[in-house]
């Protein structure tokens, strides 16, 4: 079983002065109001749909807290990582109102 790397993949240097990098991830999430969303209709594996909405910035924590809003109002599975929530089912109408009733202005939906 593959370990799970701590340093970014780095394994060793010769030189003696050398400093690892610690890069923290300081990304900040925008204000609802300034987050540009939009929501797409996607076929995943199966032919089954899923609701996605991309777009958002921030961080994980608060990624995480809206597909679970999200997924709750819906009454629907689904998961959320890399600016993408994803929400099993079509659910555009309801997720767009849930996005704006938030305070998600500048939200859409996109695709045909």
């Amino acid at each position: 079983m593959a370990k799970k790397q701590q340093n970014g993949g780095f394994v060793f240097s010769t030189n003696p002065d050398f400093q690892l990098n610690q890069e923290e991830d300081t990304t900040e999430t925008l204000a609802p109001e300034k987050q540009i969303l939009r929501i797409w209709l996607e076929r995943v594996k199966g032919g089954k749909e899923a609701t996605v909405i991309k777009g958002f910035i921030g961080t994980d924590d608060d990624i995480e807290a809206l597909a679970k809003l999200l997924k709750n109002k819906c009454a629907s599975g689904g998961n959320a990582k890399d600016g993408i929530i994803l929400v099993q089912g079509d659910h555009r109408d309801k997720v767009l109102a849930l996005l704006l009733d938030q305070g998600y202005k500048n939200t859409k939906k996109a695709g045909g």
